[in-house]
């Protein structure tokens, strides 16, 4: 089953099953994919969704950051409530370990010398583990290694 298809289904479910926030989260991406569509003017493949499920993710932790340094948790519950109903269209993330292990390898594969090649091996990194990490740690993980 396609992404796109097991998010129509999903939807349907919380809405007979009044999951407001669910169906809130849902909505949302539905129209963020149909947008992307009308936009490509061609069927999204499940890369392109995913991609489009990244942003929103990224979305909703950078929302929950901001909320909880304004002092604002009530709007902060609301961002985590929708991080938990996106989750369930990412990939596994990697853990800590595996993330450093990604790394390496993309800074052994790249051929990285120092922070000139910071790009080239984030773009390697997110090309071999698509949505399966936090592009802040693993930003922080590749500086700290190519500057030592």
């Amino acid at each position: 089953m396609s992404l796109l298809s097991k998010i129509e289904k999903d939807y349907i479910q919380a809405y007979k099953a009044k999951d407001t926030v669910k169906v809130a989260v849902l909505r949302h991406l539905k129209t963020a994919i149909k947008n992307r569509m009308v936009e490509l003017g061609k069927e999204l493949t499940d890369d392109d969704v995913l991609e489009l499920v990244s942003k929103q993710v990224k979305q909703r932790r950078d929302s929950v950051d901001q909320y909880e340094k304004a002092g604002r948790n009530d709007l902060a519950d609301v961002e985590k409530a929708e991080l938990v109903a996106l989750d369930d269209y990412m990939p596994k993330q990697l853990s800590e370990e595996e993330l450093a292990a990604a790394v390496e390898k993309a800074v052994a594969d790249t051929g990285a010398q120092g922070m000139k090649d910071m790009g080239t091996v984030m773009k390697a990194l997110m090309q071999a583990h698509k949505g399966q990490f936090d592009g802040g740690k693993a930003s922080a993980l590749v500086k700290a290694r190519l500057s030592s």
